[in-house]
């Protein structure tokens, strides 16, 4: 299924080449930035891609709600931990445990640029997705929930914005480190799970940002700025870590 959504993604995706405006400004200020920077909305239409949320009240969401319980009796004080941290970084910079000692933003301005780029696209596709379904945080539904990172209230559970940014920065680095593919994917995993640890979403909240990544993502990778970026951020990252270029 995935594997024909990026298909599909990609057969559109090859139009779009025009970009709708210039948001260089995104590395200063990139949560703040709404404007498509490699993605067209008009063209990519990723409501498409998702059911509706479980209902409240349906079998299916309280059998989730039931998940969110296990986890919240389970979760250690290591996995809280992880998932705080993971709760307040948004950025590529999220798997420094797998790329190693140097991969920070002050050493990589250029791949940083990039990350901030990419959370943006996260912001409008997800932004967007979150304002249609309105599905309310887990802990409005279920009070008997105690949420371990910052609670915050509102109708804007579905799909997980960190989750999706997760991912997209997993399949953007890597297209800049294609040997550590399989650590990126595990990290981005954890760091959807991090949402649950957390209390904060639930599980097909952060399954929903996996399938609209692949689909962004695929739009982006057929884009000519898209590609320009990862040249400069592939070059920039591999010399530093003194890396043959791929």
């Amino acid at each position: 299924m995935r594997a024909v959504v990026l298909s599909l993604t990609l057969f559109v995706a090859v139009s779009a080449f025009s970009q709708q405006a210039d948001v260089s400004m995104l590395a200063a200020t990139p949560t703040a930035a709404r404007i498509p920077y490699y993605i067209d909305p008009s063209l990519l239409h990723v409501r498409l891609l998702l059911q509706d949320p479980p209902a409240i009240g349906s079998s299916a969401n309280n059998a989730e709600l039931a998940d969110l319980h296990h986890i919240e009796d389970s979760r250690t004080p290591k996995e809280i931990e992880q998932a705080k941290a993971d709760d307040v970084e948004e950025d590529m910079f999220i798997f420094g445990s797998v790329v190693g000692k140097g991969f920070t933003a002050e050493a990589l301005p250029t791949t940083a640029v990039l990350s901030a780029r990419v959370k943006n696209e996260q912001s409008v596709a997800g932004g967007e997705l979150k304002h249609y379904f309105k599905r309310p945080r887990p802990f409005l539904t279920d009070p008997t929930l105690h949420p371990a990172c910052a609670a915050k209230p509102g109708q804007d559970s579905y799909p997980s914005g960190h989750s999706l940014t997760g991912y997209l920065e997993a399949f953007t680095l890597i297209e800049l480190l294609p040997e550590k593919r399989t650590e990126i994917l595990a990290r981005a995993d954890e760091y959807a799970r991090s949402r649950l640890i957390c209390g904060v979403h639930y599980p097909s909240d952060t399954e929903a940002s996996r399938t609209i990544a692949y689909a962004v993502f695929g739009f982006m990778l057929a884009t000519p700025k898209f590609q320009r970026d990862l040249v400069a951020a592939r070059e920039e990252l591999r010399t530093k870590l003194g890396l043959a270029s791929k």
